[in-house]
């Protein structure tokens, strides 16, 4: 009499080995809880709460979590640190949910790789900002590398979704590829010199806090410079994806880039000419993280499909 004896299974083994609902599920989350922790960010800033935890790791000496005494600052602070370990569980969770992928969806798997590695790493820049005493250039990098682990979830999202829910290839072009990589670069630049504008402005997060000195209007103004390149890449954009039918993909994309450059020029110059209110000041920061995912979402779409359709074990034969 014999006896069958069901193999064992590991945990990996029970992972997907396709972009399923869960991978682009935990993707989309990764890039709404970076754009959260931005603003997030900004509202420590605004709220004059950048000192409200005086030492990093610890909040205070003696202590990583707040005491009453220090007020509604330093919970606001500590709020925002917190944040922190939400992110890595979410970069952590969809490192996993690839893992059989990682041969063969290379680009998620690295993208995923960095993520993980990026948020510790903001962390660190966000306790020498403290240590710092909000120094406005250590306050820019902060908010850079939080963009810049916006626009790497942003191409998760984009190419998890494109598996997941079977979208044609948009047409390769290489003129539109070529003016995407400008206005990305464009967008890049007026964010850059946007947080030079910040640095400067009232807005230090803490009254002590050291600002740059230089003048308002002309840094004002270096900012706006490379967005009105941006709006001429764009309108490029549109010709060129209506007279060689880009596609939908990247049309739609297209339009929704349109659709925030609108709104944040409108926010930006409203609240150039209010006092920059603090209302306004944190939608164009929201505003600045739509506008790095949309030009990283039309640059995508344009420049680079990765090829998910090879299996690994036939590669060698290829």
């Amino acid at each position: 009499m014999s006896s069958s004896v069901a193999p064992s299974t590991s945990w990996a083994d029970r992972l997907p080995t396709k972009v399923t609902k869960t991978v682009h599920g935990l993707a989309i989350a990764s890039l709404v809880s970076q754009v959260g922790i931005i603003i997030s960010g900004g509202a420590v800033r605004l709220t004059k709460s950048g000192l409200g935890c005086s030492q990093w790791p610890n909040c205070m000496p003696g202590t990583m979590t707040p005491v009453p005494e220090m007020g509604i600052h330093g919970f606001i602070e500590f709020g925002n640190r917190l944040l922190t370990f939400v992110l890595m569980a979410i970069a952590l969770a969809f490192l996993v949910a690839i893992w059989r992928m990682r041969s063969t969806h290379r680009s998620l798997f690295v993208i995923g790789w960095v993520l993980l590695i990026g948020i510790p790493f903001q962390g660190v820049i966000g306790g020498i900002t403290v240590w710092s005493g909000l120094n406005p250039w250590v306050v820019s990098l902060h908010f850079l590398l939080s963009m810049a682990l916006v626009m790497l979830a942003t191409v998760l999202v984009n190419r998890t979704g494109r598996e997941y829910k079977h979208t044609p290839a948009p047409v390769q072009d290489k003129t539109i590829a070529q003016v995407s990589w400008v206005a990305w670069i464009a967008s890049m630049l007026a964010i850059i010199f946007g947080t030079v504008v910040t640095g400067t402005g009232p807005h230090a997060g803490d009254a002590s806090a050291p600002r740059h000195l230089f003048d308002p209007l002309t840094v004002t103004r270096m900012h706006t410079a490379p967005v009105y390149l941006l709006i001429g890449a764009t309108i490029v954009l549109l010709v060129l994806a209506a007279k060689r039918k880009a596609g939908p993909e990247f049309t739609h994309g297209l339009y929704w880039l349109v659709g925030v450059l609108l709104l944040q020029a409108a926010i930006g110059y409203i609240q150039h000419f209010t006092g920059l209110p603090i209302v306004l000041v944190i939608l164009h920061m929201l505003g600045s993280a739509l506008l790095g995912i949309a030009t990283t979402n039309v640059w995508d779409r344009a420049v680079r499909l990765p090829k998910y359709e090879v299996p690994q074990h036939n590669v060698s034969q290829l």
